[in-house]
């Protein structure tokens, strides 16, 4: 096992996808090998996504949740991280919503965060860097 890496939204739906096997395969990987951190957004993202484009009830959608829950840590957004998050959104320029996700990795203590959406190869305060875990 590693340290513990955080994991964007987007790699929780490919680990879930019927389409995309490479990614799917690739995402958990990462999950199985590591210890993996999400956040509540990326909870709440991955609901979303989940019933809007893939169509699923909300109670798959619960045995989803539950499921990541028992493999995976969940950091809990506080005040503290939505601060941290407009700090990272003006000093990086990302989204305030990619801005989250950052703070929460953070601030869980992990020194990777794998997302597709963001810049690969960025280090966020000389300890955090962002990994496109499909990328290559």
């Amino acid at each position: 096992m590693s340290d513990s890496v955080f994991v964007d939204t987007n790699i929780l739906v490919y680990s879930y996808s019927a389409t995309e096997e490479a990614k799917r395969l690739v995402s958990r990987k990462i999950i199985s090998n590591n210890i993996t951190v999400v956040s509540t957004q990326v909870l709440q993202e991955l609901s979303n996504v989940l019933h809007r484009k893939f169509g699923k009830s909300w109670q798959q959608i619960q045995l989803v949740l539950t499921e990541i829950g028992e493999n995976n840590s969940v950091f809990t957004n506080n005040i503290a991280t939505i601060n941290r998050a407009c700090k990272m959104a003006e000093a990086y320029g990302y989204s305030f919503y990619d801005s989250l996700i950052i703070a929460a990795a953070m601030e869980s203590g992990c020194n990777i965060l794998y997302s597709e959406d963001m810049q690969d190869g960025h280090i966020i305060e000389e300890r955090l860097t962002i990994t496109n875990p499909f990328k290559g």
